[in-house]
């Protein structure tokens, strides 16, 4: 095993993390950022009304593209699974 073969499967180990990771992210982001204009515009300064809502649409975003997720997960466990006699040998 050389350290190129290393970088590589750390590299695609982080692109598989954050494909994996960025709707839920962007949910959260896209909530937020709509949550504090309102708050803005009515000038209502309560931290629980952010968190509330941020909760409910990333567990309905991980519902929604959780199969995606976790087959994203299962292709990236299995090529490196795959992949081990030919990085040993």
């Amino acid at each position: 095993m050389t350290p190129s073969t290393v970088i590589d499967i750390g590299r695609q180990a982080v692109e598989v993390m954050l494909l994996v990771s960025a709707p839920l992210f962007i949910a959260a982001l896209a909530t937020g950022l709509l949550i504090s204009i309102f708050q803005a515009a009515t000038q209502i300064n309560e931290a629980t009304l952010s968190f509330v809502p941020k909760l409910i649409v990333v567990f309905v975003t991980l519902i929604v593209a959780g199969p995606w997720m976790l087959t994203v997960l299962t292709d990236f466990m299995q090529r490196l699974y795959g992949s081990i006699p030919g990085i040993i040998g």
